[in-house]
């Protein structure tokens, strides 16, 4: 299969994303081509990343000292106290700048390891490899880093771009169904914020993606990367433009806290119930037309996933739910600030509603 390369522009660094099968046994030449050099390296690797995959890169990181943590990657473990393991790690291998931090995991690895070399001795060398859908579309780029606290998810962390990111499809297909429907969330919500275009081309050929089907898997992941690579470039820090990556997120950020980060819901079948509310929201705010509306919710019939919220939740956990949402780091005010949609590529920024208004339209839904 061809190999598909992004170069990523920000204003603190550009790096190259590279998109294709078994990139892993090629790693080290890709990093010399891209003028990486160190000495040692600490991988932290997601402990279900199947151990054949891991003895190819190892094989390939050649004349280099390799250590490896395995890390249970969940949300409850995404956490300060890992972080401070993994540092410590760092400074009794007495790793310098120069040195390199490598995750090979899904978001939750790529997040602690992006967030841990960013504060090793104010920065180490870090790449990359994410092995999930869900990270290899969205998390692996853009810089955002971060763990979770009791207060909230991804409340402590920073921006902090890695040096190389290597989505290696070959990992995707010892994942199970549901870690691939994960992924399709995030893949569906830039279609729906950038793309209309896209958003068809997904609707004509969900069932072959969702199977990991050549050429159309190796397509959806390319042009997700491609609508994210374009918003982070014009605006890495979340400014302004950067905010329409979190359609449907304010909701699902507040199911996933609610559950306790528990394995009943993960983040990207969050995003999923996220997104579905966020465009029911547009529609009773009469953002979005109908037409519209319908595309979007017979879509979701295709993925034939439960996708409203009273299948996860009761009215007993509304106040819950509004509590986290209240926590959001995009709020600005008392007010709760939210992604809609106007229509399929045209997302509308910055709308704010009241706790009250919220309530309403959440205790409806978990009722009808």
């Amino acid at each position: 299969m061809k190999t598909t390369k992004l170069l990523i522009n920000t204003k603190t660094q550009k790096y190259p994303i590279f998109i294709g099968s078994n990139l892993v046994s090629n790693f080290d030449n890709i990093i010399k081509k891209n003028s990486i050099n160190f000495n040692q390296c600490l991988l932290l690797i997601d402990n279900k990343v199947p151990k054949k995959n891991i003895k190819k890169l190892i094989k390939s990181l050649k004349n280099r000292k390799v250590y490896t943590y395995l890390f249970n990657a969940n949300e409850i473990n995404k956490n300060l106290n890992n972080t401070k393991k993994i540092l410590n790690i760092l400074l009794k291998k007495n790793f310098s700048r120069q040195d390199c931090l490598i995750a090979v995991g899904g978001g939750i690895t790529g997040d602690v390891g992006g967030f841990v070399a960013s504060l090793f001795k104010r920065g180490l060398q870090f790449i990359n490899i994410p092995t999930t859908l869900l990270s290899q579309v969205d998390s692996s780029i853009g810089g955002k880093t971060g763990i979770n606290t009791f207060f909230g998810k991804n409340l402590i962390g920073t921006f902090y771009q890695p040096k190389l990111v290597i989505s290696d499809s070959t990992f995707l297909k010892t994942l199970p169904k549901r870690e691939i429907i994960s992924g399709y969330g995030e893949i569906l919500k830039h279609s729906l914020i950038a793309n209309k275009k896209f958003f068809l081309f997904l609707n004509k050929n969900i069932k072959k993606i969702i199977e990991l089907k050549s050429p159309f898997i190796e397509k959806a992941i390319s042009e997700s990367c491609n609508i994210k690579k374009k918003v982070v470039e014009r605006d890495e820090r979340e400014d302004g433009l950067r905010k329409i990556l979190n359609f449907g997120h304010t909701f699902a950020h507040a199911y996933e806290a609610t559950l306790g980060f528990s394995s009943k819901l993960n983040h990207g079948e969050a995003v999923l119930l996220g997104i579905n509310i966020a465009t029911k929201f547009s529609l009773k705010k009469k953002i979005i037309k109908h037409n519209e509306y319908s595309l979007i919710i017979n879509h979701f019939k295709q993925l034939k996933i439960p996708s409203d919220i009273k299948n996860y939740f009761s009215l007993k956990n509304l106040d819950r739910i509004l509590l986290f949402m209240t926590k959001d780091k995009k709020n600005i005010s008392d007010k709760i600030s939210l992604i809609l949609l106007k229509k399929i590529g045209y997302p509308v920024l910055n709308k704010q509603y009241s706790l009250n208004s919220l309530k309403l339209f959440l205790k409806k839904e978990l009722v009808n």
